[in-house]
């Protein structure tokens, strides 16, 4: 299947939709309990209109950007996601190959085969970010920290907001993976649940490259981060899939990025699948956006080349945004491009595909 099938994200989503098992799509797309962090994080979106400036010179436009010092084609990012073997064979690796081919960085998640090393092979050429769930002692992650160095990984990530695992409706009433809903994240449960600012700066004194910390979500824990010495703030709500009744994360993306500063680099994810919507969150502050779901129904639709036509539209609709508002270049964007507008949709998961009923 040629990846330009598909013309639009939307076809993209529908795609996905059909060739996904019900409990896969539901794992997906679901979140915790009422679903309402996960609808906040749309609406925290939609509810920013554009203010757009014109009579500029717009025909070229480059939306290159830095990522831990290393040039992206854009100011995205393929998020962590666990239990990508569900969605394309290759699972990371696909992930990789995608990264490579499109020239975006990847955070490669612990609960995702295959192994880190495997993932680095496949895409060699990917500024890399590893991801782990602390279920183990200090020398579970300090074995973590090695292999990754030892794999060429450019960042290492402690996600931080998992200390007990939620309650997901759509999985309980699929009876699927209900094992973790049992036990916690299954065996180690008791390291997440513990972790703690002792843990973050034990990790930071022995790891030799940027340390980053994802599930920020208040200026107050962004400011012990800092402190702690971390290098990036990965603001997130785990997609509305922990903590319900979350705030969406680009309501709490500019409290972060006052608090602070220049003194640490600030990412965002949280439900962001279209061109404008990354395009806010870099207005706001954000260095780099992570796509989570968008990307998991890439892969889904058509595998690694599924993502990377996920990307292109993404690119597309980026580029046509951008010259409307009267950008150039993505540093271009700030807040004063940006403004409170009224929302014409109720919230959802695929609120961003109209088209899609």
């Amino acid at each position: 299947m040629p990846s330009d099938e598909f013309a639009s994200l939307t076809e993209i989503v529908a795609r996905a939709r059909v060739q996904l098992p019900r409990g896969v799509w539901d794992y997906v797309m679901g979140a915790a309990e009422t679903e309402t962090t996960m609808k906040r994080n749309r609406l925290a979106i939609d509810r920013l209109g554009f203010r757009p400036r014109v009579l500029r010179d717009v025909s070229t436009i480059d939306l290159t950007a830095s990522f831990l010092g290393e040039p992206s084609r854009l100011p995205v990012f393929i998020a962590p996601v666990g239990q990508l073997g569900h969605l394309s064979p290759g699972a990371g690796a696909d992930v990789a190959r995608a990264a490579s081919a499109f020239g975006v960085p990847q955070f490669l998640s612990s609960g995702s085969p295959p192994s880190l090393e495997e993932v680095a092979e496949a895409g060699p050429d990917v500024v890399r970010v590893y991801q782990l769930y602390v279920t183990g002692g200090p020398d579970f992650v300090d074995a973590a920290i090695d292999r990754a160095v030892g794999a060429g990984y450019r960042g290492f990530c402690l996600t931080v907001d998992t200390a007990w695992y939620s309650r997901r409706e759509r999985d309980i009433h699929n009876r699927w993976g209900i094992r973790w809903q049992k036990a916690g994240f299954g065996p180690g449960a008791d390291f997440l649940a513990a972790l703690s600012w002792a843990d973050v700066e034990r990790v930071r004194a022995r790891c030799s490259i940027p340390l980053v910390l994802k599930g920020i979500a208040t200026a107050e824990d962004a400011r012990l981060a800092v402190e702690h010495g971390v290098d990036v703030i990965y603001v997130s709500n785990h997609g509305g899939r922990q903590l319900d009744h979350g705030r969406g994360s680009l309501d709490v993306l500019p409290e972060i990025v006052a608090e602070v500063g220049d003194q640490a680099i600030v990412l965002v994810d949280g439900s962001f699948c279209r061109g404008t919507d990354i395009l806010k969150a870099v207005a706001l502050g954000a260095a780099a956006v992570g796509i989570g779901r968008i990307a998991c129904l890439g892969l889904a639709a058509n595998g690694s080349a599924g993502l990377v036509r996920v990307l292109e539209l993404l690119e597309d609709e980026m580029t046509r945004a951008a010259g409307m508002l009267g950008i150039t270049t993505i540093d271009q964007l700030d807040a004063t491009a940006v403004t409170e507008a009224p929302v014409v949709a109720d919230p959802s998961a695929l609120s961003a595909f109209p088209l899609l009923g």
